[in-house]
């Protein structure tokens, strides 16, 4: 199987790309800003589930597809990046709605834990960052005479998803202190709100502007 000292130096470089705020943060910082710390951990939990689905497409061979293919690997940025932009439409339109009181409504009037999930799984699975990284850096680290080459990645993929699940969780709480001192005017509040829905079209503008390096 895969030794020790490739494992750690998968992990250092995982580490490396991903302190680099990229989609995922900057998806999780603008949730947060524009729905709370409830929605910006259930907006990580689903991004980790996206991120090792990507993991899983690249043991089974779909990862290499998609990198290999400018047309394919055009259409899932696209469709990562038109998301983006709706999602950030959506919370700069409503932010007049954000309201002090509202942050201690019940449970049920919040916006569903299930399709905020969903919401990260998709920008997760459709992340050209995290596209480029497991279809090109990971399979680097597999030892191929070990045998067992997609049982080795699923294993080795753990290891970037954990740490991504960490920083990604350590922003998202950042983002929803500083939107706690928001939260004590309605004024500050729709700013915070305003503010996640720009960063969100922001994001989704350089998503669909990044090419590939080739």
């Amino acid at each position: 199987m895969v030794s020790t000292e490739s494992v750690l130096t998968f992990a250092a470089m995982s580490l490396l790309v991903i302190v680099i705020p990229g989609p995922s943060v900057l998806f999780v910082v603008g949730r947060a800003l524009a729905h709370g710390r409830r929605t910006a951990l259930a907006t990580v939990l689903g991004n980790v589930i996206g991120c090792y689905a990507l993991v899983v497409a690249v043991a089974w061979g779909l990862g290499a597809l998609v990198e290999s293919s400018v047309a394919v690997f055009t259409g899932v940025k696209l469709a990562g990046a038109a998301y983006l932009i709706f999602l950030g439409v959506q919370a700069f339109r409503h932010r007049g709605e954000m309201r002090v009181a509202n942050l201690r409504a019940p449970a049920g009037e919040r916006r569903g834990d299930l399709r905020t999930v969903l919401d990260g799984i998709f920008v997760g699975v459709t992340n050209p960052k995290g596209i480029v990284f497991f279809a090109a850096v990971l399979p680097q680290f597999v030892n191929h005479s070990a045998g067992h080459v997609s049982v080795q990645m699923l294993l080795l993929g753990l290891v970037p998803v954990t740490i991504g699940m960490v920083t990604d969780t350590l922003w998202g709480l950042g983002a929803s202190a500083a939107r706690s001192w928001f939260a004590r005017s309605d004024r500050r509040l729709s700013m915070a709100g305003g503010a996640g829905g720009l960063a969100m079209i922001g994001l989704g503008v350089t998503v669909a502007a990044t090419g590939r390096a080739d």
